[in-house]
């Protein structure tokens, strides 16, 4: 998590978004850079407005815009399954390096999910909370020119990233069957990321669509 007190920008990192490049690019130029444990670095909405939120309003006043990114969700799980299959990940319980996408991908839409399929949620971490506190500039992933823009002009700056901890390569595809099992009932993330629009204007999620 990055925080810009000129800019009164929270630039929240999603997993898997490419969050650790933009820490590498930006954190010179950050008021506050949370870097560790993850459980802070990637801290989601709800944990910010509990316990971020409070205090940087305190010194920097309400109405801090909140910034993210989110990943097309097929391609989000894609990204997780590639990093868990990397080699020093063997004989780990969350590795994936003994299973297929297809059984990655059925895992992760279990109620219960095993170790190696247990990664969260995008919509999750997104969630908008009771007393208004929300993500209010949500860029996709595969939208990079247009984050960077948004950032170049909100923190007057020029940035330039390059990649970091990112997954490795890998051709990956799902059998008909479980791609549709994975669009029914990852619906609420689909159409979370169908609502991205330009400059990172989106429509939350209705409260009836929420886990």
């Amino acid at each position: 998590m990055l925080v810009f007190s000129k800019a009164r920008l929270v630039f929240l990192s999603v997993p898997k978004t490419g969050s650790t490049a933009y820490q590498a690019a930006l954190a010179p130029h950050a008021a506050m850079v949370v870097r560790d444990p993850p459980e802070l670095k990637h801290a989601p909405v709800f944990r910010y407005n509990r316990f971020f939120r409070p205090a940087l309003e305190k010194f920097l006043g309400e109405g801090l815009d909140v910034l993210a990114v989110m990943r097309e969700p097929l391609d989000w799980l894609g990204s997780w399954y590639r990093y868990r299959r990397r080699p020093e990940m063997a004989g780990h319980a969350n590795s994936t390096q003994e299973v297929s996408f297809d059984d990655f991908v059925a895992a992760y839409l279990r109620g219960r999910k095993p170790p190696f399929a247990n990664v969260g949620s995008q919509a999750k971490f997104l969630e908008p909370q009771r007393n208004g506190t929300r993500v209010t500039h949500l860029f996709r992933y595969e939208d990079q020119a247009g984050l960077h823009a948004f950032l170049e002009d909100r923190l007057q700056r020029r940035i330039e990233t390059r990649a970091v901890n990112a997954s490795p390569e890998m051709a990956l595809s799902l059998s008909p069957g479980v791609e549709t099992r994975a669009r029914r009932k990852l619906s609420h993330e689909f159409q979370l990321w169908d609502g991205i629009g330009a400059g990172g204007a989106y429509r939350p999620l209705p409260e009836e669509t929420r886990e």
